[in-house]
């Protein structure tokens, strides 16, 4: 862990200009304010103030006046900056003047989840799939709908016109301390996807979040629009965030093959007992739903091996890498903290009433029998439906704060 003389040491050695103090609203939107190197010591001591009244989900209707407290250990160089002038940028917790946490930040939820977890005996990991497409811009430098590209899955140059941009989205991504696992081009034209190895719940919402700006930062600077939505263009595949989770003990001990799947299946059928409550909070917006049960977006609450029909698949992997499962129905409009932190409290209910998932569908669920389909359990097929499972749920209600339970339900109407 990063101390704070460890960031003002490197302030001063990389001969930083300015930093970023970065946080989102309760929707996952980034924010931030620039300090400068002589405003650090305040930030560290007393944090930096900000209107909270202006905040999706942070303005309590009375106080507006709250702090950005800086985490030492999200600090690293804004690499596509100028050399002169070196920008360097830092997550922030959100407090009240008093120095309280604030409870509605997001960040916090996610990271009460975690203590949650360990309290339970386990500990959660997330790798993330991300897609996105890639449009060219207009005359005026405004977003079309234009694809880059018109290459299919996995296609090389010169078909694939975007690998030189997810290449320098993936040395930026390095030079930040992030990891990209792989990268190639998706099924839709101009669509793209870079994966990234597993990390710790909090570490792989931070990773997530920087991996969109720098995606967005890059594509605008090669003279291209970057859009995470989840259908950008009705015909075509959508764009998902398919979450690779794992589950381990969280202690020292040697893990036991047969132990660790059964933990993970628990957690599994603990996400499956929920999923269509927390649906909400994994796929937040109109267009969510017109991605969900198309092309290879999941529609039923099922599982499989290797099947990407489903909710979920166990990937065909060797070794311990095979301790995971990918859940396919979240997409990149999802506020990571937010989602990551509920799937984590709904694993955990798997976890403790020791949960088992039901049976596997091994069929493609895309061409199957409707007399096979109309038996089984949906996901949410509009917004509507998913914000009243999340509003009548009691899990929900337990795990979340009530102001962003309500944000989620109004501003999703």
């Amino acid at each position: 862990m990063k101390s704070t003389q460890d960031v003002k040491n490197f302030i001063e050695e990389e001969n930083i200009q300015f930093i970023k103090l970065m946080y989102i609203d309760a929707f996952g939107v980034q924010k931030n304010i620039a300090i400068m190197p002589d405003e650090l010591e305040r930030a560290f001591r007393g944090g930096i103030s900000f209107d909270a009244s202006a905040i999706a989900g942070f303005d309590d209707g009375i106080r507006s006046d709250l702090f950005l407290d800086p985490d030492p250990d999200t600090l690293t160089i804004v690499p596509w900056r100028p050399i002169e002038g070196k920008v360097a940028r830092m997550f922030c917790d959100v407090r009240y003047p008093s120095g309280k946490i604030y409870g509605d930040d997001t960040r916090q939820i996610l990271k009460q989840a975690i203590v949650a977890a360990h309290q339970a005996g386990i500990r959660v990991n997330f790798g993330a799939e991300v897609e996105f497409y890639l449009f060219r811009l207009d005359e005026n430098g405004e977003p079309t709908r234009i694809p880059q590209d018109h290459a299919s899955y996995m296609d090389s140059e010169p078909l694939d016109r975007g690998a030189n941009i997810r290449r320098d989205i993936c040395f930026s991504l390095i030079d930040m301390g992030i990891r990209p696992e792989a990268s190639h081009h998706e099924q839709g034209p101009g669509q793209n996807e870079i994966d990234f190895r597993y990390s710790d719940a909090l570490t792989a919402a931070d990773n997530n979040l920087t991996f969109k700006w720098v995606v967005k930062s890059i594509a605008e600077s090669n003279g291209m629009w970057a859009d995470f939505s989840p259908k950008p263009i009705d015909d075509e595949p959508g764009n998902g965030m398919h979450l690779n989770i794992s589950v381990m003990k969280d202690d020292e001990s040697e893990p036991d093959d047969e132990e660790v799947r059964k933990l993970n299946m628990e957690f599994m059928a603990g996400i499956m007992e929920h999923i269509r409550e927390i649906t909400l909070f994994l796929n937040p917006t109109q267009g969510s739903y017109r991605r969900l049960g198309n092309m290879k977006a999941p529609g039923f609450v099922s599982w499989s091996e290797q099947n990407r029909s489903q909710l979920i698949r166990i990937p065909a992997v060797k070794g311990t890498e095979g301790r995971r499962f990918e859940l396919r129905s979240p997409d990149p409009t999802a506020n990571p903290y937010l989602a990551y932190a509920m799937l984590i409290y709904a694993g955990i209910d798997g976890v403790k009433h020791h949960l088992t998932p039901p049976d596997p569908v091994d069929q493609n669920l895309y061409t199957a029998d409707p007399r096979l389909t109309e038996t089984m359990k949906k996901l949410p097929s509009k917004l509507e439906e998913a914000i009243r499972y999340a509003a009548d749920s009691i899990f929900v209600k337990n795990v979340l704060p009530e102001n962003i339970l309500r944000l989620y339900c109004e501003r999703s109407r």
